[in-house]
């Protein structure tokens, strides 16, 4: 049986590649680990064991999937570059356990896949190296579709995942801050240095995991609204909170409605987007629709 050891080093990933006389594709975002320890770590803050299952995304030649099937009761890994499925049916073949799709996550129906491949298993935790170009479409689908997910557990560019872990009043706090905690508890687990990779990115990584949380950790009365009012509040991070809601939300006619509504909230008018809590945001959203704001 071919170990994970066998893939994840620089002899073994080049060796595979030649023989099947792959090459890599920018447009995919295309970088394979070649570092056993890295691998460990993502696995391991999966909290996988013989019960759940694993939905890995772009897995390409195979290490983390391997590893993935040493430890999961059922693994289906998501490929969209069909030059890769060769190579994965010829590093998969010992683990029956393993299913390989061939498609973009994004146009796929996760909810039938979920039904389909994970029936038997008590929780499924997405694992994977994601491509930076696509990460945010990817994560966001991911927690938005509320699927039935225990733990997302990524490896993504180092600034994103920094700015989807951030606090309030810091300079990474953003939209996209509030968008993955109101779904998830996140967490970052390791910076992962460019140097494990072929080929080598540009920057710098970061495994994060991503708790998902069974309800939100803000009541919030219109989802919709709620994500619009926090997006408008960051058109402009330089702007205060009043008059980035005063170019989307209002009027010249009813500007000056804001400044009360904004009070009621318990927050200031001069003060920032970045510095709102999710609460004060859900707060605020409250209000607003209860003004017929929207």
């Amino acid at each position: 049986m071919t170990g994970i050891q066998d893939i994840a080093t620089p002899r073994r990933t080049k060796e595979i590649i030649q023989r099947h006389g792959f090459s890599f594709k920018k447009s995919l975002g295309q970088n394979f680990l070649i570092d056993q320890n890295i691998l460990n770590k993502i696995v391991n803050a999966a909290g996988l064991d013989e019960t759940k299952g694993a939905l890995e995304i772009g897995p390409g030649i195979g290490a983390l999937t391997e590893k993935l099937a040493q430890t999961a009761k059922v693994v289906t890994a998501v490929e969209i570059d069909q030059r890769l499925l060769p190579i994965l049916e010829e590093v998969l073949a010992p683990y029956e356990h393993v299913k390989v799709r061939h498609g973009d996550v994004l146009k796929l129906d996760l909810r039938e896949v979920f039904a389909s491949d994970f029936a038997g298993v008590s929780k499924v935790s997405v694992v994977a190296n994601l491509p930076y170009y696509v990460t945010t479409p990817i994560l966001m689908r991911l927690l938005e579709d509320k699927l039935p997910l225990e733990n997302i557990v990524v490896m993504i560019q180092k600034e994103v995942a920094e700015r989807m872990a951030a606090s309030p009043g810091t300079k990474d706090y953003g939209s996209l801050s509030i968008a993955v905690q109101y779904y998830s508890e996140p967490e970052l687990v390791c910076i992962v240095p460019n140097t494990v990779f072929i080929p080598q990115p540009n920057v710098e990584s970061t495994v994060i995991r991503l708790r998902v949380r069974e309800v939100p950790p803000v009541e919030v009365v219109d989802e919709q609204h709620f994500f619009e009012v926090v997006h408008a509040s960051f058109a402009q991070r330089r702007k205060t909170i009043s008059n980035n809601l005063k170019s989307r939300f209002f009027t010249k006619e009813n500007r000056d409605t804001l400044e009360p509504l904004l009070l009621q909230a318990g927050i200031e008018p001069s003060r920032r987007g970045e510095t709102l809590s999710i609460e004060e945001f859900a707060r605020l959203s409250a209000v607003l629709l209860e003004a017929g704001i929207s």
